[in-house]
Parts: structure tokens; sequence; C-alpha cells
């Protein structure tokens, strides 16, 4: 009888031991078709949750153990679920300025943009500027009545908007359109010199017709940033902080967890510092600081930044350029374009200029992330990269990236893997220039060199997506269409669909490989114990459906850090 008692005791006290040390999770997730990215993982169909990390990966049975009463309890009936995009390249702060001011992005021509400044100069007062962002001259569908190299003049603006000066910036960022009360607050005239690395777009008899290409905008957005100064500081702040807002809302309502923003000043950083430090983001972000050589020297001792605000924040990486865009004819070529004859493009930072910066990012421990478009630039930048490491052999796996890696000369693509140099391509670019690149490059140089993802890929070099946004929408769904099919989406047209990805090689790029790409591969970017629960719910399986079904695909929960960010109603 004692035996039995104590047997009993013993029994009864290992039980409530073991329930007692229980881990039970905040959150579960289950009756899912999970896609973990991680290999250990594999046909898991649920997800348990405990402070913001990933506690366990398995069975319903399994998950649901750890269930108490406490416990949220997501039934995801079926559908696919995978790691938080990561948008791999984009400007956050950007983003919030296209969202509160006129956004330009789906202007089917001239007549549209002149409609919308006409109706933002009725709310104006005399001089306020008018903002826009968005038009792309070889993306509208009716001719111009008057032009020149595709571009309008700026009477119509003129017109509409006569004490008011205007700003509008091309989609790619790499060229402006101005009025004429704009370019008369800057003194622009027929003598005004072509600052180097820009175009000020002129007539047969020197005037400007209101284009500035490549560092030609600095001239208007000088001027226009003098104006923002001169507003109260708490009212530059606030609408700054309203536009961020609204883009963290958009990059969770398409299913973006982690936002790599692609240059931000010191003053941005602070700011983002502020809200992180506060628990105020809703969105992870991984900055890249965006300033000369000049102003960064003697300022870096404090970065790299870190996990701040529970890993809300990260400041790791200077971001440079050596051209502009293609859509401008400012990407920097080996051999001429092929619609503009004799000319190369514009190398719009001075090489000597981005071997001062990489020397800082070398000194500092930072990654060097660096704007590259034409071929041209593509085997400078490398070039600057090799030379750095030669100098520096005692460092290895720098990560250093190229941003965008367009237009490849064949012969350089090695280099990427024997550098360790990471591609940071933007797939929706492909399918957005497509109407376009032929134009610019010819037929030949296309095929072999113009966003030759497969041919990098098979050379195992590493890539990482994203969609450079605003230049293109945020949405990582059409992106990830454009990088598997290579088809637009109005036309179908394709764009030699020889160098498209796997649907697995697109996932992995959307997410394990910009976390790689970032040093975050610990912490992201798959969905494994211990890493940051970080997740995204999909109408739609992106790696068994139809091409069409991709984009039917809806975002039907963000959650971030374990907790819902975005649901769809």
């Amino acid at each position: 009888m004692h035996k039995t008692l104590f047997l009993v005791l013993l029994l009864s006290t290992f039980f409530l031991w073991t329930c007692k040390n229980i881990e039970y999770a905040d959150m579960i997730l289950i009756n899912g078709n999970i896609a973990t990215l991680d290999s250990f993982s594999q046909g898991a169909t649920a997800i348990a949750i405990k402070d913001g990390r990933f506690l366990k990966i398995g069975n319903d049975n399994e998950i649901k153990s750890l269930k108490n009463e406490q416990t949220k309890v997501i039934d995801l009936k079926g559908k696919f679920t995978m790691p938080g995009f990561i948008e791999g390249h984009g400007h956050l702060t950007n983003m919030g300025r296209i969202l509160t001011h006129i956004n330009l992005l789906e202007s089917k021509n001239w007549k549209e943009i002149v409609n919308a400044v006409t109706e933002k100069v009725k709310d104006a007062e005399p001089g306020e500027w008018i903002y826009g962002r968005g038009w792309h001259q070889e993306k509208w569908d009716t001719p111009l009545e008057r032009q020149l190299g595709g571009y309008p003049y700026h009477d119509e603006l003129s017109e509409v908007s006569p004490d008011n000066p205007v700003l509008l910036d091309h989609a790619s960022g790499h060229s402006i359109f101005a009025n004429k009360k704009a370019m008369e607050i800057v003194g622009i005239n027929s003598e005004t010199p072509n600052p180097v690395g820009g175009n000020i777009v002129r007539d047969s008899k020197g005037e400007a017709i209101g284009v500035f290409e490549e560092k030609a905008e600095k001239l208007i957005e000088n001027a226009y940033l003098d104006y923002i100064k001169s507003l109260p500081k708490e009212e530059v702040y606030k609408n700054w902080l309203k536009g961020i807002k609204l883009a963290e809302k958009e990059c969770l309502s398409k299913g973006i967890t982690s936002f790599q923003d692609a240059g931000s000043s010191f003053e941005e950083i602070e700011n983002f510092k502020k809200l992180a430090e506060a628990g105020e983001l809703n969105l992870r972000l991984w900055v890249m600081i965006r300033h000369s050589h000049d102003k960064m020297k003697g300022k870096l001792d404090g970065f790299p930044l870190k996990n701040i605000g529970n890993h809300y924040l990260t400041v790791n990486a200077i971001k440079s350029e050596v051209d502009g865009a293609l859509g401008a004819h400012g990407a920097w070529l080996l051999q001429p374009y092929n619609d503009k004859p004799g000319f190369h493009g514009q190398n719009t930072t001075s090489i000597s200029e981005v071997k001062n910066i990489a020397d800082l990012a070398y000194k500092h421990d930072l990654q060097l992330c660096v704007h590259a478009i034409g071929d041209r630039a593509n085997r400078e930048v490398l070039n600057i990269f090799e030379e750095n490491f030669k100098s520096n052999p005692d460092k290895k796996d720098l990560r250093w990236r190229i941003e965008h890696a367009q237009h490849l000369d064949p012969a350089d693509i090695p280099r990427f893997k024997k550098l360790g140099v990471i591609a940071s391509i933007q797939g929706i670019h492909c399918t957005s220039d497509s109407p376009f690149v032929e134009k610019r490059l010819g037929e030949q140089r296309s095929r072999v060199g113009a966003y030759p993802w497969r041919t990098l890929l098979d050379n195992d070099i590493f890539i990482a997506n994203g969609t450079d946004a605003p230049v293109e929408d945020v949405d990582p769904i059409e992106c990830f269409y454009a990088s598997v099919t290579r088809k637009r989406v109005d036309t179908g047209a394709e764009f030699f669909p020889e160098q498209r990805m796997t649907r697995e090689e697109a996932l992995h790029s959307y997410t394990l490989g910009n976390a790689f790409a970032a040093f975050e591969e610990n912490e992201k970017g798959s969905i494994a114990e211990g890493k940051l629960a970080d997740i995204v719910v999909l109408s739609n399986d992106l790696l068994h459906c139809s091409d069409d079904e991709i984009l039917q695909t809806k975002v039907l929960y963000t959650i971030v850090g374990g907790k819902v960010k975005y649901q769809k109603d």
C-alpha cells in the first residue's frame, strides 16, 4: 500500500513538474501548407511561436501540445505559408513621399500628368512646390504632339502652374521634369553648363525643355530641398513620418516583413533609430548610409548599428553609385547606345570617389553596395572591389553588393563568384524595362547580358531580389512572377525567357537570399526554430500554382515577430 501511494505521488509530482516546465506558445498556426525554406522542417503543417521567435515547427499534433489558455490559434486552412518577404532594395522615404504627393506610376500619358498637376495646384498656396514621381516616357500610350527625344516640352505644365514650381521625378529616379517657374527660381538659361555626369535636355536653340538627366537633377532638386528646409521642422518631420507609416502599411499589406533601404541620410537614420527604440516601427529595416565620402568621413565611428529595438533596425552598409538608368540613357556602357550613336552613358560618381567610399566601408566594417546598371559600370565596380580585396586580404566574406547588376558583359559574370560579390537584382525591372531595352542595347547585348539571372545562378553566384520601390510597385508577387516567367503582365510579351529563375530560386532570392545579402541569414529568411517569427500566408501555392494564378495570389496574413501586422478582411 505504501509503495503504491509513493508511486502515485512520484508520478503526480513528475506530471506537475513536466507541465510547469512546458514552454507554451504565444501563438500557433496549424493546418498549413508550409514552405519553411529550412531543410530540417520539410513536410511541416504547423508552427509554434513564443516571444517573437519560432519555438517549434512540426505537425499539428506536436504543435497543439504547446497550446494553453493564453495561446492564440490561427487555422491556416491549408493555405501556403512561408517566411515573410524581404524587400532587397527599396527606398522607404521615397515610397512615403510618393504616397503623400502625386503618384504618377500608373500615368499612361503626358495629358494625365498635366491633369494631376492641375488638380494639385488648385489647393496649393502661391510659391508652394508641387512634387510628384513615377512618370516614364517610354511607357506612355499616346504620342506627344511636341517632343524631343521622346520627352515633352514644359509649356503645358508651365501653363497650368504659373505660380508654383513643379518637380516631377522620373520613375527611375534618374531624371526629373521641371516647369518654367522652377527653372526661373534656379536661374536656368541657355548658358547654364551641364554638370559633370549630367545633362540638361535642350532644343536646337539651346533652351531647356524641362528635363534634367542624372546629375543635372540636382540643379532643381537643391532648390526644392531649400524650400523644404524653410518649412518648420515639426511640419517636415510630421510629413516624413506620415509617409513612412503609409509605406510601412503598404509593405505589410503585400507580405513584406523586412525592407532593405538603399540609401538614407544620417538625419533619416536618426529618425529611424528613435522610432525603433520606442517600439514604433512595424517593418524591420536594414539600411544603407547614403552620403558623399566627405560627409561620411569622421562620422562613422558609431556604425554599424545592429538589431536596434528588438531587431527592427540595422544600419550595416554604405550605398554609392557609378552610373544612371538605361531609360534615361544614363547606364554606363562599354559600347555606344544602339539608339544614340557615339554615346556611352553617364559616369555619375567618379571612380576615385567610389574608391574612397570603399576604403571607409572597409575601415568601419560596413558592407559596400554600389549601384551599377550598364556593363561598363559593373566592370568598374568589380575592379574597385577586386583592388580593395587584394589590398586587404585579412578580411573574408565581406558580402559587398552590386545593386541592380542589370547589363553585364558575359566575361565579367564569373568575377562575381571569384570575388564573392552579391548580385542584388530587381526581377520586375526586367519586364518593366523590356519595351525599350533592345532599342537601347540591340538584340545581341540584350540576349546575352541583360538581366542574365540564369547565367548568374548557373555560375553559382548569389542573388538577392527586390523592386527598387518606388521605381516599381513594391509588390513581391508581381516581382516573383517576372522572375519566373520574364513576361509582362499587360501584353504577355516575354523577354529572353531562357534567363528566368525557377520557382524555388525566386522564392529563395526573396527570403534567404536577401537575408544572406545582409548577414541576417541566422535571424531571417526561413522558418526555423530560434529565428524571428516573420511569416506571410498566401492564397496560392507559389511553388506549384500556374503562372496565371501567381498574379491572382492574395496576402492573407503578414506576421512580424509573432504579431499579426496585416490580415485580409
